[in-house]
């Protein structure tokens, strides 16, 4: 004989698991792009660092200046780009 008993849906098993699931599918990999984010939003910072020391130092001045403004790009490109990650449900 066979149980014709239906199982009950994930939906209605584990609402916490659903939800998370719903919300990988609306947005596939979001926690990998934060942190992808965070991680090359570090090394921009790092760069910085070692340009800005490079800059007070008062060593090869105008090879490190556009270097450094381009490290403070990233950086600001990356806090962007997380603060838009954050936004999206």
């Amino acid at each position: 004989m066979t149980n014709n008993k239906s199982k009950p849906s994930l939906k209605y098993t584990d609402r916490e698991r659903y939800d998370r699931l719903r919300s990988e599918a609306k947005a596939p990999y979001r926690g990998l792009r934060k942190f992808v984010y965070v991680a090359f939003g570090a090394s921009g910072c790092i760069g910085g660092l070692v340009f800005f020391a490079q800059i007070l130092s008062g060593r090869d001045v105008a090879g490190a200046l556009p270097n450094f403004a381009l490290q403070i790009g990233v950086v600001a490109l990356m806090v962007w780009l997380f603060r838009l990650e954050g936004r999206k449900p």
